[in-house]
């Protein structure tokens, strides 16, 4: 049998990605294997498997037959070894979900149903943060896992670091900082700053940027949806600061301006934290690693995990 499933799974990331070198770069192969795996089934079958030149990639009759294989294959063989990697370790029951930013449910809420598809025994349900501390929960046991900027040492809980990301100032474009392109702490003494419900201690703009400078705001006040949080800026209420990410299209729309705090900027990383013991779990991996894909697909402006970065953290 000539097929094997290492070309069915090419042709699947081929589909996604449309590209022999975004999909070289998903597999973790170099364009020369993923060419060479192409062209050896192109021999053998006498027939082309996708039209050349084509962006995306186009399949021919042939390819898309192989697809339909790789289609109906391909999440049997992973649905299996997942059973018997389960049946080994020692099944992962349910996955309780805490968040700490309402901005993040455009990548979670993707990743959790791709999970969902692939886990379908795992119960699943999603809280936010903001009303209890999600973290000693974890501990305790009543959430699972929690997706968070603040990470606190303890031997109980492990982080993965997902992805790392930048907090901006958000203002209305009729603000009077709005021309600039960064804020020193100073700049904020008159402000009134709308912030997430949660102690002051676990926002980095008081933190890292506000305290050390010895400058307090003119005011604060709280929202806990993100959408709120923006509007009340539009309508120059007061400013906040968000991930970039969470402002893409506000600002391609010209509802906010943002601006860097600081020269360097504010950087932070964002994790998923779980228990000790069950962080080598299979499925808890796995989910883990949906995030970090759903993320880089989803999100602007997110960086890989470096050095520099990797042990900055706030809230926004």
């Amino acid at each position: 049998m000539f097929i094997e499933l290492r070309h069915l799974k090419t042709l699947l990331n081929l589909q996604e990605y449309g590209s022999v070198s975004k999909a070289a770069d998903h597999l973790h192969l170099t364009q020369s294997a993923i060419s060479h795996q192409l062209k050896s089934l192109e021999d053998y079958f006498d027939c082309p498997l996708f039209i050349r030149k084509s962006h995306p990639l186009q399949f021919t009759s042939a390819g898309m037959c192989l697809l339909e294989l790789a289609t109906s294959i391909l999440p049997q063989v992973e649905s299996t070894e997942r059973d018997l990697i389960g049946m080994a370790q020692g099944q992962l029951e349910r996955l309780h979900i805490a968040v700490e930013c309402h901005s993040c449910f455009q990548w979670l809420l993707p990743a959790m149903n791709k999970f969902r598809t692939q886990w379908p025994k795992i119960e699943m349900d999603l809280s936010l943060g903001f009303s209890f501390e999600p973290l000693p929960a974890l501990r305790r046991g009543n959430i699972d896992l929690v997706i968070t900027s603040d990470p606190v040492d303890h031997p109980d809980i492990r982080y993965e670091p997902l992805f790392q990301f930048q907090g901006v100032l958000v203002v209305s474009p009729t603000h009077s900082l709005s021309g600039k392109s960064w804020v020193d702490p100073a700049d904020l003494k008159n402000e009134i700053l709308i912030t997430y419900p949660v102690e002051k201690h676990r926002l980095s703009i008081y933190t890292h940027f506000l305290d050390p400078a010895r400058i307090s705001p003119a005011g604060r006040r709280t929202a806990e949806l993100t959408l709120m949080i923006l509007q009340l800026v539009a309508s120059n209420r007061g400013v906040t600061v968000l991930p970039s990410w969470a402002i893409v299209d506000e600002l391609a729309r010209g509802d906010v301006n943002s601006l860097s705090l600081g020269k360097e900027g504010l950087w932070a990383t964002l994790y998923a934290a779980v228990r000790t013991k069950e962080k080598e779990l299979h499925a808890m991996k796995n989910f883990t690693q949906l995030a970090k894909e759903t993320c880089f697909k989803n999100l602007s402006g997110i960086l890989p995990i470096s050095p520099a970065h990797s042990s900055l953290h706030t809230i926004f």
